[in-house]
């Protein structure tokens, strides 16, 4: 949404990646190493305490999934509203719980983890429902898969990042420098949460027009998962060029 920055890249917002220290600490032990200050507070403040209000707000996040499934499904106006209405509220929190850390300086290592698992999870959620269950418009008709490609894509990148940046931040901090969120991945958020948004409103017939913002929420999805093709490429290149140094 251009509402939001829902499923920014990996906890990049709160400024908590491990560095060097917490590099060598792996490899030696914990009592070879002293822990890195960076580690220890994360925004002058303790990274083991849990519940920061803008972790608070993500476990909110993770909470409303179930919610947001269980009204997809309702048969009413209200059951859109409610659906859209919880993924734009989660798209705002997921924008307040980041600025929060920064500016009060609450981030925390357990914020920094749990803020990418509930944005894929809404975004994951949202793509399976519109999946299973497509948009009553001529064109899902005619064309069954059109939701499934993007959904793939997105999904599937989100996945292999996860996974890309869980292998970096066992090998070095260069690694890990690598595949740092870049302007990219954020543009491709937006996309994809306009779409989804977009996606999830059309699903209200008594909206005017609603074959043109369907058909205007499938192309940015479309863009959305290029996006998220071209920034992995770019994050795996950036990668090839560090390992081939």
């Amino acid at each position: 949404m251009s509402v939001s920055r829902m499923g920014s890249e990996d906890g990049a917002k709160r400024g908590c990646f491990p560095d060097d220290d917490d590099q060598r600490t792996r490899l030696l032990g914990p009592d070879k190493i002293p822990p890195s200050p960076s580690m220890q507070h994360c925004g002058d403040k303790p990274a083991d305490k849990l519940l920061t209000l803008p972790t608070v707000l993500t476990l909110g996040r993770v909470a409303a999934v179930p919610l947001f499934i269980s009204t997809f499904y309702v048969d009413s106006w209200w059951g859109t509203t409610a659906t859209t209405s919880i993924f734009i509220t989660a798209a705002i929190t997921d924008w307040l719980d980041g600025y929060l850390a920064r500016k009060m300086r609450l981030g925390s290592v357990f914020g920094a983890f749990l803020d990418p698992v509930a944005d894929k999870l809404m975004v994951a959620a949202t793509l399976v429902l519109l999946c299973t269950r497509p948009l009553e418009v001529d064109v899902f008709e005619q064309v069954p898969w059109l939701m499934t490609v993007p959904s793939i894509a997105i999904i599937g990148r989100e996945i292999t990042m996860s996974a890309v940046r869980e292998w970096a931040a066992s090998q070095n901090s260069k690694l890990l420098e690598a595949v740092a969120v870049n302007n990219l991945g954020k543009w491709k958020t937006a996309m994809q949460m306009t779409a989804l948004t977009i996606l999830l409103a059309t699903r209200d017939s008594s909206l005017g027009g609603s074959d043109t913002l369907v058909a205007s929420g499938v192309v940015l999805l479309y863009i959305s998962a290029g996006l998220a093709i071209w920034s992995l490429i770019v994050y795996m290149g950036k990668i090839w060029k560090v390992l081939g140094r």
